[in-house]
């Protein structure tokens, strides 16, 4: 009866062996390789599982299948974390029956990430799930632990750690930005991190003629895809395949096919037309994560933007930057097989519709039509013709003119500033101040007085309220008069500049016998044309002119 009973006992022991095929899943978080914790390394969490593992005396059988480890990636999205996703993928193949971590937070900082893979997705596949720490967890050991109401709560602990930890890095990144120190992962081009300082900026002068050369063919005329055509075909590396190639950096562009080598496109010679860092100014903050759960980039609006002016050597010079920025924001087009804007692209508007002006070839000639005539309705607008050689005649003529009243007057004022009449102005104008200033040295002391005459009871509140605010208001007229009179003295003494840069600017167009893209660049606002073929000009200083006028 023992033998029959031990042979039993030997069979059903062999019928309740079970094969767990184990997956170990690590993960090292990006604030794990900040802070060095040795606690939380890969190394210490692996020796640890397989500890724990070659401790089971369960009479089951455990064979570890694979690791499967993310290293330096956020555990708050499950979407980044590669490995968690293969693991996945093999349960589903039946590849993997257990899955074992060093603790909760290793697997699910997501609060409720966590709720629908312990009891949802994990049952649903059979799959044993254990947790070795910070809530020890075994759905076959013990299933009744995993509807402990301390999963849940160390759960929302992790989550709440995820999120403070987030809004501490984000305030920290926040300091930074707001002191202009640079925070992020790689230089724009143009650029690299000064190699003792991460968060300062130094210029790359090989990358630097690069850009300089894109902002020179903008300005010559070049339209945006005519520059991509130049940049690809003269072999020059496009930012991204610079940082790798050049620069010897981990960059990868998730935009890009990893196998392709990249190419210049029209978007990111716009980027670097657009991007004001090469100005010397410091702008961060344009893009932001949506929450510490959604790794999704999303635009900030301008006004959000850190902005700190002069934190680096810049590249090129801010008036050409706002040159560019204005050549931009033009409707400008090139015609087909042309690799530079027409002369007049941009500027030439309908003086009635205020809609572009469309360029056609007529009989041999180049005529301008209002877009709104020659391409909607021709009812809703008139065509305001004029032929291309005869506007930029007129043109010529107007811009021709205009650098003539701008030098001569620039002489002319030149002049009266060093005639006697200027001093004798000088000596009003400080003598009125002096005055003044006298008159308003005499109302504090009449307050003063008032005050007093308050205090010792020779007047009452109400005679005191209403004298006082008489003083408080001759004071304010009197201040006003002293600004202005300050301000108009402080002119002349400096006199009119006749270098000012729009004078500076006309004066070096003088004798031009011929227009140029350039030269409609520099001085031109808008040009309007009109149904009798007659033309206005504005010219980008002309409130400049008028105040000195």
């Amino acid at each position: 009866m023992a033998r029959k009973s031990r042979t039993y006992m030997e069979q059903k022991k062999l019928v309740r062996t079970k094969v767990w095929r184990m997956a170990i899943y690590i993960r090292l978080s990006k604030e794990d390789g900040r802070h060095y914790d040795e606690s939380e390394s890969v190394s210490n969490q692996r020796a640890i599982i397989e500890k724990h593992i070659a401790d089971f005396h369960d009479g089951d059988e455990y064979i570890i299948v694979g690791e499967y480890i993310d290293d330096g990636i956020s555990g708050t999205t499950d979407d980044e974390r590669d490995r968690f996703q293969d693991m996945l993928t093999d349960i589903r193949n039946g590849l993997i029956n257990c899955v074992i971590v060093k603790d909760l937070a290793r697997s699910f900082r997501n609060y409720s990430d966590q709720g629908y893979y312990l009891d949802d997705w994990f049952p649903r596949f059979n799959v044993r799930f254990i947790s070795l720490f910070h809530q020890p967890l075994d759905s076959y050991k013990d299933p009744r632990n995993m509807r402990s109401i301390a999963v849940p709560i160390q759960g929302v602990m992790n989550e709440n750690h995820c999120a403070e930890t987030s809004d501490k890095v984000r305030e920290v990144f926040n300091m930074k930005r707001g002191k202009g120190e640079y925070i992020g992962s790689f230089a724009p081009f143009g650029y690299s991190k000064h190699p003792k300082d991460k968060n300062a900026l130094v210029i790359d002068e090989a990358a630097a003629a690069v850009v300089r050369d894109i902002y020179s063919l903008f300005l010559d005329g070049m339209s945006k895809n005519a520059i991509v055509h130049y940049l690809n075909d003269h072999g020059i590396l496009c930012p991204s395949a610079y940082k790798r190639e050049v620069q010897g950096l981990h960059y990868a562009n998730p935009n890009l096919d990893p196998v392709k080598k990249p190419l210049w496109s029209s978007a990111s010679v716009t980027d670097i037309l657009k991007n004001r860092m090469y100005c010397g100014d410091m702008i961060q903050g344009r893009y932001r994560m949506k929450s510490y759960k959604i790794h999704i980039q999303e635009r900030v609006p301008e006004e959000e933007w850190y902005v700190v002016e002069n934190t680096h050597e810049a590249i090129i010079e801010r008036s050409v930057f706002d040159k560019v920025q204005g050549l931009l924001m033009r409707d400008t087009r090139t015609g087909p097989q042309q690799k530079k804007l027409y002369l007049f692209s941009g500027f030439l508007r309908c003086a009635d519709c205020d809609k572009a002006m469309a360029r056609s070839a007529v009989n041999g000639y180049v005529y301008y039509f209002c877009r709104t005539y020659k391409d909607q309705s021709r009812t809703a607008c008139t065509k305001h013709s004029i032929r291309h050689d005869w506007l930029e005649t007129a043109v010529l003529y107007a811009v021709q003119q205009q650098i003539y009243l701008t030098v001569h007057y620039s002489d002319t004022l030149a002049d009266i500033n060093k005639a006697p009449l200027m001093k004798s102005q000088s000596s009003k104008l400080k003598a009125a101040l002096e005055q003044k200033e006298k008159e308003l040295a005499k109302i504090a002391c009449f307050k003063q007085a008032v005050w007093q005459d308050w205090k010792v009871g020779e007047i009452s509140h109400e005679e005191y309220r209403h004298m006082k605010e008489d003083y408080d208001s001759q004071a304010d007229g009197l201040a006003k008069v002293i600004r202005i009179l300050r301000a108009e003295l402080a002119e002349l003494e400096a006199g009119n500049n006749a270098e000012n840069p729009f004078i500076a600017t006309f004066r070096q167009c003088q004798n031009i016998d011929r227009l140029t893209r350039e030269i409609v660049i520099e001085l031109i606002e808008q040009i309007k044309v009109y149904e009798n073929g007659n033309i206005s000009v504005k010219f980008k200083f002309a409130d400049e002119l008028l105040f000195l006028l």
